[in-house]
């Protein structure tokens, strides 16, 4: 398909566009353009009803712009509704991942705090989703993390020739089930395992709660 170059005046709005636009919805969309231009461009039929971007046509239109970039489709009558429809509804089935939408938020507002806007949210919106993302972690299991081995420290690494001294290791020395360190419950490297870092005041406690057992 060739992009064109079409004057707003001769695009009309679809009169069946079931999906509505806000004043919010259409000021997120005027700071995009504002900010990066058309990226991509909207799509309209043979007669210039507008069947993919309608939001996009108002926001150019507060912007003063004469002309937009757009697709003709070949779509027709019902076929063409029914695309302008799964346009919408196929954005509106996706799902953020708030870990990384809230890593990348925070990374705009470092490098330019204008992005942030721009990209459709606002400070409000921002700290919004980080206290919900702290409330979630507070509710997580409390299985606790395993320790982390520190480069200024000295460490003494015990070995087991075979399965059955691991096992008999881990009855001795107690070792727990815990949570790798560092990383969040959920993550894509969150995983429970075996601890195989301890704290020397933690090992003498239960070897000396051994010892005065056997007492």
């Amino acid at each position: 398909m060739q992009v064109e170059s079409i004057a707003i005046a001769d695009l009309s709005n679809d009169p069946a566009n079931a999906r509505k636009h806000g004043q919010k919805n259409i000021d997120t969309i005027v700071a995009s353009l504002r900010r990066f231009g058309q990226q991509k461009p909207i799509v309209i039929d043979s007669s210039g009803i507008v069947r993919a971007g309608n939001g996009t046509l108002e926001a150019a239109k507060v912007l003063g712009w004469d002309s937009i970039d757009a697709i003709r489709t070949e779509l027709k009558g019902s076929e063409a509704t029914a695309y302008a429809i799964a346009d919408n509804r196929t954005a509106e089935l996706a799902e953020w991942d708030d870990d990384v939408l809230a890593a990348t938020l925070q990374g705009l507002v470092t490098d330019d705090e204008d992005l942030l806007a721009a990209a459709g949210f606002d400070e409000d919106e921002l700290a919004a989703l980080l206290d919900e993302m702290d409330a979630g972690n507070e509710n997580e299991s409390t299985t606790e993390r395993s320790l982390q081995l520190k480069p200024d420290m000295e460490y003494v690494l015990i070995v087991c020739d075979s399965p059955e001294e691991w096992i008999e290791m881990q009855e001795k020395l107690k070792l727990k089930q815990v949570r790798r360190g560092g990383y969040k419950k959920g993550s894509a490297f969150d995983s429970v395992g075996t601890e195989r870092v301890l704290a020397w005041s933690e090992l003498a406690e239960r070897v000396n709660s051994d010892n005065s057992d056997t007492v």
